[in-house]
């Protein structure tokens, strides 16, 4: 199975794709305005539940520095341009995701 996912900043929503057809979707936060979430092609390159401070249940970084898909603790944040960069998830969600995608998945995120 090939799967990949894209974000979409301006819906503030993931979308997981299983050989190129949409799969499950999930509302996320994103960077705020002076501190954007980057926009191009990245993958996943580690993976670590229960990170603990704000990341909430899951931690997926992503081959920029200092920029993750992750749980948080502040579940109404999530919908808004709330973030430092990071992709922020509910916790049920981020587990979700995490139990599909394998290290190495493509993460397009756009504006």
């Amino acid at each position: 199975m090939a799967y990949a996912i894209t974000i979409s900043l301006s819906q503030r929503r993931l979308t997981l794709f299983n050989n190129g057809k949409p799969l499950k979707s999930y509302p996320v936060g994103v960077g705020k305005q002076y501190s954007p979430s980057p926009t191009g092609r990245f993958q996943i390159v580690n993976k670590r539940p229960n990170p603990g401070g704000p990341f909430g249940a899951m931690w997926m970084g992503l081959s920029v520095p200092h920029v993750g898909i992750h749980g948080t603790n502040n579940p109404s944040s999530i919908g808004g341009f709330v973030s430092k960069g990071c992709i922020r998830m509910h916790n049920r969600d981020v587990l979700d995701l995490a139990a599909i995608v394998p290290i190495g998945t493509s993460v397009h995120i756009i504006s």
